[in-house]
């Protein structure tokens, strides 16, 4: 699972795809070769999370009860998803509006040729009602990332095979989980 990394003179290299929460904590990490697009991989981090969404239980709603107290339970919480402007592909944006996310992608500027930017904001309104135009908190994952360089065996590749380097990134997952939440 490595390939020609385009950054870096096509020495072979790989990526590392990380899902997580808003404290950096990992949920999900996909490896791939580093000449792979990250908009073909967006659907198999959010699919491969270790925490699943809760399902929407439809409950019976009694008629004795104060209305205030029947309508706690029917409002469904959004769950946002932030991404980079790697990711933005419509169909992948209509797949994980479908699965209940709110997307949070910065909008990409067109340049003319005078200099002047223009916003294509009205396109992506009129093609994905689900989009928000705040920015994403990409700080959050770049912190993880940061966590998962620490790791000597991370940082650079020296394994043969893509399962032990899987390993050993799901390993350093679960220190950064433990370091976070049990030491604090």
């Amino acid at each position: 699972m490595t390939g020609n990394n385009p950054t870096d003179r096509s020495k072979l290299g790989t990526k590392r795809h990380i899902l997580t929460d808003t404290k950096g904590i990992p949920l999900s990490v996909v490896i791939s070769p580093a000449s792979t697009h990250d908009v073909k991989l967006v659907i198999d981090v959010v699919d491969k999370s270790v925490i699943k969404r809760r399902r929407r239980r439809r409950r019976r709603r009694r008629r004795l009860l104060p209305s205030h107290k029947s309508k706690l339970g029917t409002r469904r919480r959004q769950q946002h998803l932030c991404l980079d402007k790697a990711y933005i592909s419509e169909q992948e944006e209509q797949e994980l509006i479908k699965r209940g996310y709110v997307l949070h992608i910065p909008i990409k500027k067109k340049k003319k040729k005078g200099g002047d930017e223009v916003d294509d904001e009205d396109k992506t309104k009129e093609a994905i009602p689900n989009r928000k135009k705040h920015s994403p908190k990409r700080w959050v994952v770049e912190r993880t990332n940061s966590w998962h360089n620490r790791f000597r065996k991370l940082f650079t590749r020296y394994e043969k095979k893509s399962e032990n380097y899987l390993g050993l990134v799901q390993f350093s997952c679960c220190m950064i989980i433990y370091r976070k939440i049990i030491l604090g």
